[in-house]
């Protein structure tokens, strides 16, 4: 686990416990890594009378590539929750090629997920080595119902993933990564289509969405353009891909004082919910999928820690670089969060 002191690394790790996973914790800071090996709580399955196994700490930086090799050596898979990607994900990369063991990371910016795909594909092919980028809230849970949505289609015209979020308190590292991939696009907004990305200077607008109850219908920022540009192209026929987001969590972020997430249980999180409204449309058919569930950064834990167990149990369908719908089996993978997320049936209409 690179990145075991960040604020969605500690939920990593508590989900690794929880699943029965020893994780190695590493990351820049031996005085972080250490404290949180103290914190990091008990799985929940190991009984009050059994002894949980000291995690272990290895300090590593992304600068010193055998130091890297030493924290993953004698280790299964490597999960990167540290950011800005675009900083580590290549050295981890590099490193579990070395190691041969598979690489999954919850990158939300959308270079850095670009950059995986473009550096690593062949090498990771030809080496029969996985990688599995943005497998979080941001890119990995869109691209799941996307791919869920599109069922036996082979193709379609465009696919819209709605984020309402009743509010977003950014962590730091979310900050950082956001200005970290502004600087790399020079201020400009980006989108996806006629199948490509397409960088532009156009100011946002703002729409109506009509999310499924209770939420219902609400403003939204149009082309609020999120790691599902990278994600669900990579693998679907779709020319079109569009993100939205609820204007509340869109107007938190871009505020300079919006504190960071607060703990509100027991488990560190916070009281912020969400709904992922995906919808895909080919010629006047389309078809939803819907996710919804509490804190955006505690989410990715169980979506990364799967991914996890799935590859390292053999549950995948191809090799390389690829997004979650891609590898996985989509429904399957989805039923298998329902402890963490509420799924609603398919849909499918008719539209004028």
């Amino acid at each position: 686990m690179y990145g075991a002191y960040g604020h969605t690394g500690r939920f990593v790790v508590a989900q690794l416990r929880d699943r029965g996973f020893v994780p190695v914790l590493s990351g820049r800071d031996a005085e972080k890594l250490r404290a949180a090996a103290a914190s990091a709580p008990v799985s929940a399955s190991v009984s009050a009378s059994a002894s949980a196994p000291r995690l272990e700490v290895r300090p590593a930086s992304v600068d010193d590539p055998a130091s890297l090799d030493r924290a993953l050596a004698g280790a299964d898979a490597v999960i990167n929750c540290a950011g800005p990607f675009a900083t580590t994900a290549a050295p981890l990369i590099e490193a579990a090629l070395r190691a041969g063991i598979p690489y999954v990371d919850v990158a939300a910016e959308i270079e850095a997920n670009l950059d995986t795909f473009a550096h690593f594909a062949d090498r990771a092919r030809a080496a029969g080595a996985v990688i599995v980028p943005a497998m979080a809230f941001y890119g990995g849970l869109g691209d799941l119902l996307a791919t869920a949505a599109m069922g036996d289609w082979t193709a379609a015209d465009e696919a819209t993933v709605a984020y309402g979020l009743s509010g977003w308190h950014p962590t730091p590292g979310t900050r950082t990564a956001g200005t970290v991939s502004r600087e790399r696009r020079g201020g400009r907004r980006v989108r996806h289509t006629g199948g490509r990305l397409e960088y532009h200077d156009d100011r946002p607008t703002l729409l109506k969405w009509a999310f499924p109850e209770p939420m219902g219908t609400r403003e939204v920022v149009g082309e609020f353009t999120m790691a599902d540009v990278v994600t669900l192209p990579s693998h679907l026929a779709v020319p079109v891909v569009r993100t939205h987001m609820t204007t509340e969590a869109a107007t938190d972020l871009a505020a300079p004082d919006t504190p960071a997430p607060t703990a509100a249980d027991g488990a560190g999180r916070s009281d912020q919910t969400f709904v992922v409204d995906v919808v895909v449309r080919s010629g006047d058919t389309e078809r939803r999928a819907v996710a919804s569930g509490r804190d955006i950064y505690a989410v990715s834990a169980p979506l990364a820690v799967e991914a996890v167990h799935r590859i390292l149990t053999g549950r995948t369908r191809t090799v390389g670089v690829a997004s979650a719908g891609e590898i996985f089996d989509a429904p399957d993978f989805l039923r298998a969060l329902s402890p963490h997320i509420s799924l609603e049936p398919l849909q499918e209409r008719t539209v004028s």
